[in-house]
């Protein structure tokens, strides 16, 4: 049997302690206390954030497509109307949001997470944060923000959906509106929840109430600062 390889990620490290083929480089209590480190230094430099909107996306846009200046100018609107922008903190359609937050000067705050493959931090993000573990982050997207906006992405952005949308389902988050930009990219996703879901009876219709459309940057607005009213924000 070869010898244990090297964890490529904290988080490889920490769900693979179990597995042979991967080595342990951590004891569980020195897990933990890195997750609570993580944790508290999230909460410290978050504490002021209090009106976000976490903006979701595929890393892989280019500036030159349409889709990254339609982030931008959600994020510029959003920004001028006092709310601070949240992404993952990397390229593509991320950058594309902490630039528009940088030119409405609002709060553009970067998430950036751990990878087998190098992720730098885009040069518009004004808080950074860097985190090993994802679960640690994704606490962060939901705590500090209002609302989802969610772009054109991948699995990533994927998960991110659809964790919210569970979160809204259980009762463990209330008012939170996930806004899906662009018609012509959800169209299809949207057709198989209600005529796969909903038809086999996995999902109520309230269920798939709980996702919106939006096709520019006026109507994610409207949403986002609805659901702030509600949340007292």
């Amino acid at each position: 049997m070869p010898a244990p390889r090297t964890p490529l990620t904290s988080d490889e490290e920490l769900l693979s302690a179990e597995h042979g083929a991967v080595q342990s480089t951590y004891s569980d209590v020195q897990r933990i206390e890195r997750m609570r480190a993580e944790m508290q230094s999230g909460f410290q430099a978050l504490a002021g954030v209090r009106r976000g909107v976490a903006m979701f996306g595929s890393s892989r846009v280019a500036p030159a497509d349409p889709h990254y200046e339609l982030a931008r100018e959600i994020a510029a609107t959003l920004g001028r109307a006092g709310f601070a922008i949240i992404t993952g903190g990397g390229p593509g359609l991320m950058q594309a949001a902490n630039e528009g937050a940088r030119d409405a000067g609002a709060v553009s705050v970067g998430l950036n997470i751990e990878l087998p493959f190098e992720q730098e931090l885009n040069p518009y993000v004004d808080l950074p944060l860097e985190f090993h573990y994802f679960f640690t982050r994704k606490m962060m997207f939901v705590r500090y923000s209002s609302a989802f906006v969610v772009l054109p992405g991948g699995y990533g952005t994927m998960d991110e959906l659809f964790e919210a949308l569970t979160l809204i389902q259980t009762r463990k988050i209330k008012h939170f509106p996930v806004i899906l930009v662009g018609s012509e990219f959800w169209d299809g996703l949207l057709g198989w929840i209600t005529q796969r879901l909903l038809r086999f009876g996995s999902v109520n219709e309230s269920d798939v109430a709980l996702l919106q459309i939006a096709e520019g940057p006026q109507q994610v607005l409207e949403a986002v600062e609805e659901a702030a009213r509600r949340q007292g924000r």
